[in-house]
């Protein structure tokens, strides 16, 4: 892992260790709305940068942690019991970021506006973004008036869909940003204008629909779909925009694909299941305090009492002598 990726990959914890810890704080008490909307802020900036610097697919899966920070939190300072259930998803999530981060793919050398606006023409991006686009239009006109207050996926679906688009743009604008600490006019370039407008419309739809699932579904429902679906958006499009698995060897897509799927294991263990009570009792008996004594007792126990052997063999031996 180069420099660059080095720096793009802690400006994504960095960023996850922010918001995580931001909503704890606000419960907490220690920050008023301003101060955890500044909290937030700085999580959301260090995301941004982490884009330029790193592949989405490595930015994007590690959004996870903040979760998985918010619930550590929550279970030291808010004495929120974290189950077993939420601690295995806790390992699980960490596991899978390592192993995506050991496994992470290289895309392609994108250094300039210039070689932005090539990618952005390649017609597999364009067909990806025009089946994007429609798709959403037909969830948000033809399938939410529907089916929005019964299903999860209508409304979950649109924020996801756009929400790769709106990466593709940030990541843009994160090469720009770099460049015009560089000391380059990329402020006269017209598509750092246009990624910009296209940005704020991505995420206004983005946090509009995603708002609209929370007030009709269970948070601990929308958050892993929504985590699961944004995520497989993102790596799909990055892959077309950046070519990021081209070069890619078999043992790092399995890697990178195996890593995913044990952070979505982690997420949906820590919030399916994040509101179920553990009792002992739930387990097996061979593995419940105070019973495994007994079991075992019960498991060496005769099947008949020794007196009742004892008479048992006596009427033997009178049939024998008769």
């Amino acid at each position: 892992m180069g420099a660059g990726s080095g720096a793009g990959l802690g400006l994504a914890l960095a960023s996850s260790a922010f918001i995580g810890g931001s909503f704890v704080l606000k419960k907490k008490g220690l920050l008023r709305l301003c101060g955890r909307a500044r909290a937030v802020g700085v999580g959301e900036a260090a995301n941004f940068a982490a884009y330029a610097f790193a592949p989405a697919t490595v930015v994007t899966p590690l959004g996870a942690l903040s979760v998985l920070v918010s619930a550590v939190l929550s279970s030291i300072f808010l004495n929120e019991q974290l189950n077993v259930h939420g601690k295995i998803g806790c390992i699980l999530s960490i596991l899978g970021s390592t192993v995506m981060v050991i496994h992470a793919p290289q895309e392609e050398e994108v250094s300039s506006l210039e070689s932005m606006a090539e990618k952005l023409k390649d017609p597999g991006f364009v067909v990806f973004a025009v089946c994007v686009l429609v798709s959403s239009l037909l969830l948000i006109f033809v399938a939410g008036p529907r089916y929005g207050q019964s299903n999860v996926l209508v409304y979950v679906l649109v924020c996801s869909a756009i929400g790769s688009l709106s990466v593709s743009c940030v990541k843009g604008l994160g090469i720009a940003l770099k460049d015009l600490f560089s000391g380059k006019p990329v402020l006269k370039e017209p598509l750092v204008w246009v990624l910009l407008v296209c940005l704020v419309i991505c995420i206004s739809i983005q946090i509009n629909y995603l708002n609209k699932a929370l007030d009709i579904f269970n948070t601990s429902v929308v958050t892993p779909i929504y985590y699961v679906l944004f995520t497989t958006a993102v790596m799909t499009c990055s892959a077309i925009l950046f070519k990021e698995w081209q070069h890619m060897v078999l043992d790092n897509i399995i890697g990178s694909l195996s890593g995913f799927l044990t952070i979505v294991s982690g997420i949906f263990l820590l919030h399916a299941f994040r509101d179920m009570p553990f009792t002992p009792s739930l387990l097996p008996l061979f593995l419940q305090p105070g019973r495994a004594d007994r079991h075992q007792t019960c498991q060496h126990q005769p099947l008949l009492p020794s007196e009742d052997k004892g008479s048992q063999s006596a009427e033997e031996e009178e049939e024998e002598e008769e």
